[in-house]
């Protein structure tokens, strides 16, 4: 119960500072749903602090801006909790089945404006061969739909996702996925059994789409136009030379998504990847009964890699997005985040004597001694920051811009102030 007079000391200070950050972002259009939200936020904490509610959520000086988006709604919410899923737990916001949440329910909550998307699950219909099944889900990829599903997917499978066309009929919202397995294939290429999955339908077929090469003394067994068929066992012979095989690994594909509405700094899996593998084989040259040399002659990708997809947060409406306001380079977001983190947990009120939490305000503790830090970046002493800005105590743009002057008057550079921190511990 949020009731006691305590907690409402406590929202009135947590306020005061929410409209410190308003007024500075009250001017750029890209914060206007971030105000929107913090005046819900104001306007549902006032009904829990009048009425009551046995599951509201207590403001504490180290509580985050969480911003929800789940069920059509978007629900904002100050909380301490460390991962997302702790968060969605305290709030009783059910998941089920393939419901997807990004980021996920281990990522940790770090800044303020920290953004939850809850997709959830609708019917879709599956669609392997003969087998038809339906499911729930709300991945964002064909193959992730049906992995998410439990089916086994091989890399050379083909996965489409295709409008449903009768709803009636397919029992499904408006998606079916339809998987059309490759065919697994024994082939013994030179003496190296290997086993591949493949679409080709004859022998012919195979070497066309296996890229494989063949010199006028190779045999091919079956011929040419056999049928292929699960399991099917297809040779090439060169006789009267010597072939060798290496096997290597094709790393995984990368395909990075930049999406405004998850926090900078957050990432989400949207599809699960893995690398692949190809097969390289080499005749040797001899002289007098040696090998001299190696001269590769195919090339085989027994298993092709699949991509993984990753969306990337680029909101900068968190306090770490203030790098961007007070106009820090984005390749020099990690050092200043290392740095910042290091000397305030990204507290703009934090003295250097405070520790473990961060003051709702700006305190004269000591103020009246120039040799304890203050702010962000601690600066030592604190009004050196009043240069940037009359609202030097509390406002983090502020304080970051007198930050990134400092990085690049003293180091030179975020980098080598970063590099300093490393080998001394501060800066």
């Amino acid at each position: 119960m949020m009731n006691s007079k305590s907690t409402r000391d406590k929202l009135k200070r947590r306020y005061r500072r929410f409209l410190k950050r308003a007024k500075y972002l009250a001017n750029n259009p890209l914060y206007v749903p971030v105000i929107t939200g913090f005046f819900l936020l104001l306007l549902t904490s006032v009904l829990l602090v009048l009425f009551g509610n046995s599951k509201a959520i207590e403001v504490t000086p180290d509580s985050k801006i969480v911003i929800i988006t789940h069920d059509g709604i978007r629900q904002v919410v100050p909380s301490d909790d460390k991962t997302v899923g702790a968060l969605l737990n305290k709030l009783d916001i059910k998941l089920h089945t393939g419901d997807v949440v990004r980021p996920g329910l281990s990522t940790a909550i770090e800044q303020d404006d920290f953004r939850i998307n809850i997709y959830r699950a609708l019917p879709v219909e599956i669609v392997e061969g003969s087998n038809v099944d339906y499911t729930f889900s709300a991945a964002a990829t064909p193959r992730a739909i049906a992995e998410q599903a439990g089916f086994t997917v091989y890399p050379a499978d083909y996965v489409t996702l295709v409008p449903t066309t009768s709803f009636i009929d397919n029992i499904a919202v408006g998606e079916k996925v339809l998987i059309d397995p490759a065919t697994p294939i024994n082939l013994n290429l030179y003496g190296t059994q290997l086993l591949i999955r493949t679409h080709a339908t004859t022998v012919s077929q195979l070497i066309a789409e296996e890229n494989i090469h063949l010199s006028s003394s190779d045999q091919v067994l079956p011929t040419g136009s056999t049928p292929l068929s699960a399991n099917e066992q297809v040779f090439i012979i060169r006789n009267g030379t010597s072939i060798t095989t290496t096997t290597q690994t094709i790393p995984t594909p990368i395909q990075t998504v930049d999406v405004s509405n998850l926090a900078y700094g957050t990432s989400s899996i949207v599809q699960n990847g893995s690398p692949g593998e190809e097969v390289i084989t080499y005749q040797e040259n001899t002289e007098n009964g040696q090998v001299v040399s190696s001269t590769p002659i195919q090339t085989i990708v027994t298993t092709p890699p699949v991509t993984e997809i990753i969306d990337e947060g680029t909101s900068l409406s968190g306090i770490q997005g203030d790098m961007a306001l007070a106009g820090i380079a984005p390749s020099d977001y990690t050092y200043v985040d290392f740095i910042v983190s290091h000397e305030s947990g990204w507290c703009p009120t934090k003295w250097q004597g405070d520790i473990g939490y961060c003051p709702a305000t700006f305190t004269q503790q000591y103020a009246n001694d120039d040799e304890v830090g203050y702010g962000l970046c601690q600066s030592t002493p604190p009004d050196k920051m009043a240069s940037f800005g009359s609202d030097w105590q509390t406002d983090p743009v502020t304080q970051l811009e007198w930050c990134n002057w400092y990085a690049q008057t003293r180091y030179g550079s975020w980098y080598a102030a970063y590099i300093h921190w490393i080998d001394n511990g501060n800066w």
